[in-house]
Order: C-alpha cells, then structure tokens, then sequence
C-alpha cells in the first residue's frame, strides 16, 4: 500500500472517529442536560402536587411558579422514566440547582417533606379552619364541615359547641396532602394521649370531665395575659362554680357578642341572649371561647387553691389583676380600673 493511500485511509478514519466522538457528544451532552444538569430556578422552596393531579396539571404548576430552568427536558425525562403512570401527591423540597432525575424520582417515590403544623390560641373553629388549609391541602370548608359534623364528632364523644377542644395546640409533624378525616383522626390520638391517668384523676378530684377542664381552661386563657396568673384565676372561677355563683367572666360576654375588639365590657354586651353570658347563665358556656392552651389546661387541673371570687384589671393596664374575696374589696378594685378607663378615653 503506497504512502499516499495510507494517508488517505488514515483521515477517512479520523474522519469518522471524530464524526463518532461529535455525534457521540451530542447524545452525550444531551442525555446530560436531560437527566443531571441543574433544571430548578430556586424560585420556589416547595412543589405542590394536588391528590388526583395529572402529569399536565404538574407541567401547569411548573409553568405558573417558574419553578425549572427548562421545562421541555423535564417534559422529555419525565415521559422516559414513565412520571404519568407513578405520579404521588405531596409537599415536595426543592433546591436550587435539583436536576430532572432528582425531581421525578422524588416524585415518583413520594418522598415529600413533612409539614409542622404549630397552633395554638386560635380564637374559634373558623380561624383554625382557616390555618389548616393554609398549611395542608384540604380547604377550610371541609375541615369546618367536619368540625360541624355530628355524625362524626359524636363518634370521638363530642358535640358541636365542644368539639373545639380535641385539638390540643402542640406541634406537629404529618404530610401535606393528608385527609381531613385522618387529620382528626390523629388530632384524636393526640387528645387521648395528653388526657393520660395523672390528667384525668386530677380533673375528677375537681368533679370535672376533661372536656369540662378544657372550657374552663379557655376562660383563664382569655383572662390571664401571663402563664404565671393562670393558676389563681382557674381557682376563683372554681370557687365560683363549687359556690353556684355566676362566673361573670368578660371574655364570655366578648364571645357572646362576637366582637373582639372591645376592651370595655359595658351594660349593654352583657345583655345579649346566649349560653356563653356567664352574667346570665350559671356555670359553664357549652363549649370553649378560644383553643386553650396546654398551660391553661394544666392551670386548671392544679389550680391555686384560695378563697377569691372576684378579680379585676389592675389600674397600671400590667396586664395582671387585682384579687378580692369580698364584694367590698371588689367594688374598691373596680372603682380604681373605671376611673383609670375613663382617664384613657376608653368606654367601650
């Protein structure tokens, strides 16, 4: 074979080592950005897939919170590794520079980040409606449904004015995309826990049902502005019930009225017709004015044992309270609160 040939030979074969090595690196680099290159903006810390999403509601989600860098690789690693066919609901974690395979693996497992669910001094069953679907997929409408739902809160023995008090405000770890119904399912869990033997031979010592405790425990929540008080207005108001007095507790009058911004109870609120006027009925509202807090429950169960039956803002606006047992002591404590509101312009 003269020279000339060999030489022709041999570019004919770098010829096609280096078509191999082009077209080799072009499905190379191809398959590279496909399934490992960085694909996420880090706009977003969460994906969010909807229970019964559709691989084409994920491709909207993506769109709308601009979420990967290029969504057409995406599209091509998610119809290779098959995502329509395995596709799970969740909160997923997403960091910035997460390739495609991560995504749809993640996906495809459902391995999604946990939620913490932190509540607690939610006024009413609206508000903590209103704070679940804000941390976990079900609307609020359906959590109130159920809150509202006989047929359902008289399974866990309660009823619709007292069904608040099975959540006991706590944190808590559970999935995003969980029901309504396995949320109070475990919420139930969580109540017949924190009721242990101690919690509830304690409250029958003070005649008593946990939930009586519960409601109870909202009132001292609503009245007491620091922890360390709670404990001696939970006494008052129980001399107040052992004694069949009237609780004529303000906050029960605020609730009645629904209007939360009054900061002086006057004659005409605690007029209004309902079983939350403790100035008009005895003993307890049927159900709580507020989520109580653990350490209101706790206050209740070891309450201060003392012979007060009347309390009263102190004049300072500290946020504490005056204690009286007579109503002549009382009536002094009042005096120097009403003198102090009208200092300050506040009559209602």
């Amino acid at each position: 074979m003269t020279n000339e040939k060999k030489t022709s030979k041999s570019k004919i074969i770098l010829a096609l080592v280096l078509a191999v090595l082009v077209v080799g690196g072009y499905f190379g680099f191809n398959f590279y950005k496909v399934y490992f290159a960085p694909n996420t903006t880090g706009k977003e810390k969460y994906l969010y897939v909807r229970t019964g999403a559709t691989l084409d509601d994920l491709f909207e989600e993506l769109r709308r919170k601009d979420i990967l860098t290029e969504i057409g690789t995406f599209s091509q690693a998610a119809a290779k590794m098959e995502l329509a066919r395995a596709l799970k609901p969740g909160r997923y974690q997403l960091t910035k520079g997460m390739n495609n395979r991560s995504i749809i693996n993640m996906l495809k497992s459902g391995n999604q980040d946990p939620v913490k669910l932190k509540f607690q001094n939610l006024r009413k069953k609206e508000n903590f409606a209103g704070y679940l679907s804000r941390n976990l997929e079900p609307d609020s409408l359906t959590f109130i449904n159920l809150l509202d739902s006989a047929a359902l809160i008289e399974k866990y023995g309660f009823n619709k004015d007292n069904s608040y008090v099975m959540f006991i405000p706590n944190t808590y770890e559970m999935y995003w995309n969980i029901t309504a119904l396995d949320f109070f399912e475990r919420m139930h869990k969580e109540y017949e826990k924190f009721w242990n033997d101690e919690r509830k031979q304690k409250a029958a010592a003070l005649n008593l049902t946990p939930i009586q405790v519960s409601i109870l425990a909202s009132i001292v929540d609503a009245e007491a502005l620091y922890d360390k008080e709670m404990p001696t207005i939970a006494g008052l108001y129980l001399n107040r019930l052992n004694k069949g007095i009237l609780l004529q507790a303000d906050p029960t009058v605020i609730f009645a009225n629904d209007d939360f911004t009054v900061k002086r109870v006057t004659n005409s609120l605690l007029q209004v017709q309902s079983r939350y006027n403790t100035y008009k009925y005895a003993g307890l509202p049927p159900g709580p004015i507020m989520m109580p807090s653990i350490n209101a429950i706790d206050a209740v169960l070891n309450r201060e044992k003392n012979n007060y039956i009347y309390m009263c803002a102190k004049e300072d606006f500290s946020g504490y309270h005056n204690f009286a047992v007579t109503v002549q002591e009382h009536e002094l404590n009042a005096r120097k609160y009403r003198e102090a509101l009208n200092k300050r312009n506040i009559y209602k």
